[in-house]
């Protein structure tokens, strides 16, 4: 006659730990089948946890499969962010805000960016006024303050300085004779950038900037 083997835990103690989804006769498997056939605890709990998972994948409930690290931060390395929500991608696998970088790209590589700048400085040093989109007026602002406050300073070091940087050579030095008498009593904040319709096409959003 073969004997059944002893286990270190009991079958209350089991039970106890089945959560509350698992049927009463999932619970007492393990008992009956124990009793009737002769069966050794070590498969009876088996029995009754392979019962257990069964009923569980039926309520609806996750099954935990262990730790596993994967995206635990529900990161993603594609265009869309359904789960972060931040909008941005700056194309590798982790995302970030953007703190601190304030520079103007303007849709360009830093050759041409500084190009577009240049242009559109010597324009409006030309014209006094210009009508452009309101990304392109907010990045100049502040190469325009700088050529003017070049002018005011008027020592040779500055003037090439100036020269470098517009495509106009007559234009500097009109700007370096005319500039200490317009601008001499202000302290920066010489343009104005207003405001207006969007452009037609790509409703890209413009403003004049003039010299005030």
């Amino acid at each position: 006659m073969a004997m059944a083997v002893t286990s270190a835990f009991s079958m209350a103690a089991l039970n106890a730990a089945l959560p509350s989804g698992v049927s009463s006769q999932s619970r007492s498997a393990g008992v009956s089948l124990h009793a009737a056939t002769g069966v050794s605890v070590r498969r009876t709990a088996s029995v009754v946890v392979r019962s257990m998972l069964t009923s569980t994948k039926a309520a609806g409930f996750q099954v935990f499969n262990g730790l596993r690290n994967e995206n635990a931060l529900q990161l993603r390395n594609g265009a869309s962010f359904d789960v972060m929500g931040l909008g941005i991608s700056n194309g590798s696998k982790w995302f970030a805000m953007r703190h601190g970088r304030k520079i103007h790209r303007l849709g360009r590589p830093a050759d041409q960016r500084r190009a577009l700048l240049r242009g559109l400085t010597t324009e409006i040093l030309r014209h006094g006024r210009i009508k452009t989109t309101r990304a392109r007026a907010t990045a100049m602002r502040k190469y325009v303050d700088h050529m003017i406050t070049l002018a005011k300073g008027g020592s040779p070091h500055q003037r090439r300085q100036a020269l470098g940087f517009l495509y106009d050579k007559q234009l500097v030095h009109s700007l370096f004779a005319e500039v200490p008498e317009r601008y001499g009593e202000r302290n920066g904040g010489y343009t104005r950038i207003i405001r207006t319709m969007p452009r037609k096409g790509d409703n890209a959003p413009m403003a004049f900037i003039e010299l005030v």
